[in-house]
């Protein structure tokens, strides 16, 4: 029996609602951080806090999220041109809760860093991305955008391995909701009553 049109399609808007609301506060979390760390760290050398367990540490980065990837700044932005078009044809069919935050905090962290290549010198598609959070034993200065960008591909990989479709379904509902009729038994082969011979008397 297939779903009530009406239904499918509120859920289809709510979980758009619930992405694109995630995206949005993503994006204002990590636009907000990078002004104040430009207004704050510029004069200052590395601010350590938490006993150094966190590091405020003001870089500009050229390449993609973590630093790599430096020489390709144009390619990076027009890839990542690619993602938002790619994520946001994908949401139609979101159904599922889970892909739901996972696309929006890919959205919003993506959107964070593509404005910085946009509007950023040294100029449109080559602008260098604000990081300013350091980690113990971590190699890398990056920023709230690429924390959800990671966050993501976290949470998308642990989808990938359970089975779960973008419209909330798994290959195992999706057999469980296939047309009975479809996995009947196939009837058994007809044979001949008993004690009829065949045709040719045998």
């Amino acid at each position: 029996m297939s779903a009530d049109p009406a239904r499918l399609r509120a859920r289809r808007i709510r979980a758009l609602t619930v992405m694109l609301a995630l995206a949005a506060a993503v994006l204002a979390a990590d636009a907000i951080s990078k002004a104040l760390v430009l207004g704050k760290l510029p004069a200052h050398p590395p601010v350590r806090l938490l006993g150094g367990l966190l590091t405020l540490d003001l870089t500009f980065n050229a390449g993609a999220a973590f630093g790599v990837g430096t020489s390709y700044t144009v390619v990076i932005a027009l890839i990542v041109c690619g993602v938002v078009v790619s994520i946001i044809r994908t949401a139609r069919r979101l159904r599922s809760l889970a892909w739901t935050i996972a696309l929006g905090l890919l959205l919003g962290g993506a959107l964070g860093n593509l404005g910085d290549r946009l509007f950023r010198a040294p100029g449109p598609l080559r602008g260098r991305v604000v990081d300013w959070i350091n980690l113990p034993h971590f190699p890398w200065t990056f920023n709230l955008a690429d924390a959800s960008i990671t966050c993501a591909a976290v949470l998308i990989a642990v989808l990938a391995l359970r089975g779960v479709r973008i419209d909330g379904t798994s290959p195992a509902h999706a057999a469980d909701r296939a047309d009975p009729a479809d996995r009947a038994d196939p009837a058994p082969p007809e044979y001949p009553p008993r004690g009829r011979l065949s045709s040719d008397g045998r």
